[in-house]
C-alpha cells in the first residue's frame, strides 16, 4: 500500500506543482487559475461526501485500482494530445488539476481507512506517522524533481535548489507539461499493479451500510450531531490544512513571482522545505507532544501556524519564505498526525469514511470561500497577495481559540 502510494504520488506531486506554475508564472493566468481551482473544489463538495460513502461500503482495495484506472486514462489522453497539438492547452492543464484534486479527495480517505483496518488500535499512533512520513519523503523526491524538470539544466548553469546554488556538468532538457503528464500517467498503471499485489485477510467489519446513498450520508452526519464535540474538533483542527491547501496550490506561485520577484527554482525550494518539516513532524511530533494532551498539542500547532503567516506577510526574504514553508510542513503535519490518532481512536472504521467526508466537505467550503476572494485580480497585482497570508493567519487564530474554548468538552469524551 505504502509503495503504490509513492509510486503514484511522486510523479502526482510534480504535477501539482508544474500546472500553478505554468498558469501562474508562463501564461500569466494566474486569476484563471484561481477560477478553476475555486470551482473544481466547490464541485468537490458533493463528491467528498459520496466518496465517504463509497470508502465504507466497498473494499478499499478495489477502490484504489479503480480510481487510479480513471485517473490514468485521463492523464494518458491529456499527454497524448499535447504531443499531437504541439503543447498543452490550458483547458487540458485545469483538467488533469481538477482530476487530481478529485482524485485526491478520494485516495487520501481511502488510505487512511486502510491503514486503521489494518492495524490494531495500540499502534494508530504509528501508522499516522508513517503514513504522514511516507506523504511527505514523496513530496520531497517530487519538490526536487519538479525543480530540475520544470527549468532543465544546461552546462556551467546554476540552479537555486532548496537555497543552495548548484551548477552541473551535464545537461538536461526542460520537460514540457505533456512530458510530466505521460510520466504521471505511468505510475498511476504502476500503483495500480503494486496495489493488485497485495494480499491480506480483511478484517470482518462489525457492520457495512448497504442502504440507499442519502441514508448513508445521513448516518455519517447523524453520528456527528450526536458527538457535538468530536464534531468541534474534527473541524477546528483542521484549519491549517484549508489554509495550506490554498497557500500551496495559489498563494505561493504569486507569492515567489509577484512578492519575492523570484522564479521557479524558489517555488520548487520551497515545497522541498515544506515537505522535510512535514516529514521531521512525522517522526518527532508524537514524542515531542508526549507529555501533553492531543488537544492542547494541536491547539499550540494552530498558534505558531498563525505567528509564521504573519511573519511571511510582512517581510520579503527568500530564507523567510523557505522557514515558513518549513514551519507550516511541521505544524500541519504535526496537527495531521496528531488529529488522525484522536479520530482513530474515537471514531468505528465502519463508519471513518462519512465523517471523514462531512470534515472534508466543511473543508472545501471554507477552502472555495477563500479561493473566490482571493482570486480577485487585486490579490494578484504586486505584493497584495501578503494580505491573503495575513487574513489566512487571522483564520488559523480564530479557529484555535474557538478550538480551546471546547477544551473541557473534548476532554470529557475520554482520554482526549
Amino acid at each position: 500500500m505504502l509503495s503504490a502510494n509513492i509510486v503514484s504520488g511522486f510523479a502526482q506531486g510534480i504535477s501539482m506543482l508544474a500546472i500553478p506554475w505554468y498558469f501562474t508564472g508562463i501564461a500569466g493566468k494566474a486569476s484563471l487559475f484561481a477560477t478553476i481551482y475555486a470551482i473544481s473544489t466547490f464541485a468537490s463538495l458533493f463528491w467528498n461526501l459520496y466518496a465517504g460513502t463509497l470508502i465504507d461500503r466497498f473494499p478499499r482495495k478495489k477502490i484504489f485500482i479503480y480510481v487510479g484506472l480513471v485517473c490514468g486514462l485521463i492523464l494518458t489522453a491529456a499527454s497524448v494530445a499535447g504531443y499531437f497539438i504541439d503543447g498543452i492547452m490550458l483547458w487540458l492543464a485545469g483538467l488533469v488539476f481538477v482530476t487530481t484534486m478529485f482524485n485526491y479527495n478520494i485516495h487520501f480517505g481511502t488510505l487512511y481507512a486502510f491503514g486503521q483496518e489494518l492495524t490494531e488500535p495500540s499502534r494508530y499512533g504509528k501508522i499516522s506517522s508513517y503514513l504522514e512520513i511516507q506523504n511527505q519523503a514523496t513530496s520531497v523526491l517530487s519538490g526536487t524533481f519538479a525543480a530540475f524538470l520544470m527549468t532543465g539544466i544546461e552546462p556551467g548553469k546554476s540552479i537555486n535548489l532548496a537555497g543552495f546554488v548548484i551548477s552541473f556538468p551535464f545537461s538536461f532538457q526542460k520537460w514540457e507539461m505533456e512530458d510530466i503528464f505521460a510520466l504521471n500517467a505511468v505510475t498511476y498503471f504502476a500503483a495500480i499493479l503494486l496495489v493488485s499485489l497485495i494480499r491480506y485477510q480483511p478484517p470482518k467489519r462489525e457492520y457495512i451500510d448497504t442502504g440507499s446513498i442519502f441514508k448513508r450520508l445521513s448516518a455519517g452526519i447523524e453520528y456527528l450531531r450526536k458527538n457535538p464535540a468530536l464534531f468541534a474538533f474534527g473541524n477546528y483542527s483542521f484549519s491549517i490544512f484549508v489554509v495550506l491547501m490554498v497557500q500551496v496550490f495559489m498563494l505561493l506561485p504569486l507569492y515567489v513571482s509577484n512578492h519575492l520577484e523570484r522564479d521557479t527554482d524558489v517555488f520548487a525550494s520551497a515545497e522541498i522545505y515544506y515537505s522535510l518539516g512535514a516529514m521531521i513532524a512525522g517522526m518527532f511530533v508524537r514524542r515531542v507532544f508526549a507529555g501533553f494532551r492531543i488537544i492542547d498539542s494541536v491547539i499550540t500547532l494552530m498558534f505558531i501556524t498563525t505567528a509564521v503567516f504573519l511573519l511571511a506577510a510582512f517581510t520579503k526574504s527568500v530564507a523567510i519564505c523557505y522557514f515558513f514553508s518549513f514551519a507550516i510542513g511541521i505544524t500541519n503535519a504535526g496537527a495531521r498526525v496528531l488529529r488522525t490518532t484522536w479520530l482513530f481512536t474515537h471514531i468505528s472504521n465502519d463508519i471513518i469514511g462519512r465523517t471523514n467526508g462531512v470534515f472534508n466537505v466543511i473543508n472545501i467550503f471554507l477552502r472555495s470561500l477563500f479561493l473566490l476572494l482571493f482570486s480577485l485580480a487585486w490579490f494578484s497585482r504586486d505584493s497584495n497577495v501578503t494580505w491573503a497570508y495575513v487574513i489566512c493567519g487571522i483564520f488559523v487564530m480564530l479557529s484555535g481559540l474557538l478550538l480551546l474554548r471546547s477544551r473541557s468538552r473534548l476532554e470529557s469524551i475520554n482520554q482526549g
